[in-house]
């Protein structure tokens, strides 16, 4: 069945319809689900959906435009947090410079503080990098070598090149490919995908974010993945069954489930 990564169904653009939609779908192919913190507050609701769904995990952390007034209390917190069995991943973290707010500085410091946090815990990490590969890559360089067999989490929503992408994957990552590949002006993404081995990529939604044609600028849900994965299966000239198959695999390696 089909393994959604990544989502955020504590957004209130769920709130009328959360419980129906999540309860559907295992009748529409959708076998788990991470839902991902992005904050202090989502992350206690992806803890609290984890405790509520049998097929939802979670994943805790603060996102990097969330970072402004965090302290190190708040860390002791992601770290008590992560011995909770069905959380599975420090996430989503990172830098994003789109906006240049918070600082630099402090994303930076409070990505580093949280890839520590990985470590003493022994979880992979969800790494969210926008319009910040160069400082992405140099810190990330300090924790994770190249050339190993383990498995230390997933780049969200990828977004670089291809010699990007290698380098990643030759660090021990998994890129998480969603919506966006089906865009018509994905060409830079799905050169990425028909170049990476298939075994290295996960399936996710971001939702109620990124939603893939043809339903772009709609919620996004995990309902719609089959056109990621029609997608997907295009590119590599497989069948859609063979990519569900493997992405669902390559899911439960990187979450160790």
């Amino acid at each position: 069945m089909i393994f959604d990564t990544h989502t955020h169904y504590s957004d209130q653009r769920f709130d009328n319809d959360r419980n129906s939609l999540l309860m559907s779908m295992e009748e529409n192919g959708i076998g788990n689900i991470v839902e991902v913190g992005a904050g202090i507050k989502s992350t206690k609701e992806a803890v609290k959906l984890s405790e509520e769904y049998s097929f939802i995990y979670a994943a805790v952390g603060i996102h990097p435009y969330e970072t402004a007034d965090i302290k190190e209390e708040d860390m002791e917190w992601l770290k008590s947090l992560a011995l909770k069995e069905k959380v599975v991943a420090i996430g989503e973290i990172g830098l994003d410079y789109h906006y240049d707010k918070p600082s630099r500085q402090i994303q930076q410091k409070w990505f580093i503080r949280q890839l520590e946090i990985a470590k003493e815990t022994e979880l992979p990490v969800i790494i969210h990098s926008r319009d910040a590969a160069e400082d992405t890559l140099n810190i990330m360089k300090t924790f994770y070598q190249a050339n190993v067999q383990e498995t230390y989490g997933v780049v969200h929503c990828f977004s670089y090149s291809p010699e990007i992408a290698k380098i990643y994957i030759n660090m021990g990552f998994y890129l998480g490919i969603g919506g966006v590949v089906t865009f018509k002006n994905s060409k830079k993404l799905i050169n990425v995908v028909s170049q990476m081995p298939l075994d290295r990529l996960v399936l996710e939604t971001d939702a109620p974010y990124l939603t893939p044609e043809p339903d772009r600028n709609k919620r996004n849900s995990s309902l719609n993945l089959k056109y990621v994965v029609e997608k997907i299966a295009k590119i590599k000239g497989m069948t859609q069954q063979e990519v569900i198959n493997i992405t669902e695999k390559n899911a439960r390696e990187l979450y160790r489930l």
